[in-house]
């Protein structure tokens, strides 16, 4: 690990001066002190910025407002999420041990960086880190991406994105020009030749919280991954769901994929295979089909293909039992 410079600005507009390309916020840091003792990342300074934003989770008439520095255990706990976005309290209490979710922020996992094993490795060249070509790409992938891969074909490890994105959430940013608020699918983002990272938070920016609409009632949701051991593993393959219903016909579906994508993967043909129609295994796997229909799978990692299907049809499945019987 290279040394650094660590400041405490008294002030929110102070931090914001003070944050760039060489200085890198500090909230909970459970990704971003990883990447530095492994020499991934190699700042000039630490901006402490822990008592700056907000934290905690509030319903308001105008929808559910989380604080970037909430973190996953509050998620998993409070009752309203618990009762009415049960998809995102699920996928904060599958995301890590309870000593990580009760230090791990909600910004921080918005902006978390690849388990890929050769990007965590700084004695390998990759296309993430600077570098030319993505050696998964050829080499041992079979915990890759399946959809929109390449350049890259890291997947993105958040639990909690998908489930926000499920939930049409929108994310408040602000920086020097002051705030803007981003819907959550526009601001993840697949890496890209001038921008190799998976959002498009600028380094002078900082993620200030999310807000998630009111959703009518009954609207039902899940969140279902698979994992190579029984708990506190990364995503092979996910799925959050979210399905509101009229009589046996569904009148409105979110489906957003996790694990097999660079960034969490909506899967629109899913939903247009759902809307309007009446609920049954036949229409679950027709959506599941849908839903993989662009899967491009590489050397290793085909087994992902059959494992996210069946991941999408019982999530169907869970919720049309849940709400229609």
């Amino acid at each position: 690990m290279r040394p650094f410079a660590y400041s405490h600005p008294p002030t929110l507009d102070a931090a914001l001066g003070a944050i760039g390309p060489a200085a890198r916020p500090l909230a909970g840091g459970t990704d971003l002190l990883t990447l530095i003792k492994a020499d991934l990342a190699a700042p000039e300074s630490l901006v402490n910025v822990k008592a700056l934003l907000p934290g905690g989770v509030q319903a308001k008439p105008e929808g559910l407002e989380i604080g970037a520095l909430a973190t996953l255990a509050e998620l998993e706990e409070h009752p309203v999420v618990r009762d009415g976005y049960s998809a995102l309290a699920q996928a904060a209490s599958l995301a890590a041990t309870p000593q990580i979710r009760n230090l791990a922020t909600v910004g921080g996992n918005l902006l978390q960086r690849p388990r890929c094993w050769y990007f965590r490795n700084s004695r390998i060249d990759c296309w993430l880190k600077g570098g030319e070509d993505c050696p998964a790409r050829d080499g041992e992938n079979r915990n890759h991406a399946i959809l929109g891969g390449g350049p890259c074909y890291a997947v993105h490890p958040s639990d909690i994105v998908p489930a926000l994105m499920a939930f049409d959430a929108a994310v408040r940013i602000v920086g020097p020009a002051g705030e803007r608020w981003v819907e959550l699918a526009d601001f993840m983002q697949a890496p890209r030749e001038e921008r190799r990272t998976e959002t498009v938070l600028a380094s002078n920016e900082l993620v200030a919280g999310l807000r998630l609409p009111p959703h009518p009632e009954p609207t039902g949701s899940v969140y279902l991954k698979a994992m190579e051991r029984k708990t506190w593993a990364f995503a092979l393959a996910g799925v959050a769901c979210a399905l509101r219903f009229s009589g046996r016909k569904i009148a409105h579906a979110r489906i957003i994929l996790s694990g097999v994508a660079p960034v969490p993967w909506r899967a629109t043909a899913a939903e247009r295979e759902l809307l309007g129609r009446e609920a049954g295994e036949d229409r679950f796997a027709a959506a599941a089909e849908a839903a993989l229909q662009e899967a491009q799978p590489l050397r290793h990692n085909g087994y992902k293909v059959p494992l996210q299907k069946a991941l999408v049809r019982r999530a169907l499945k869970t919720l049309t039992e849940r709400q229609c019987s």
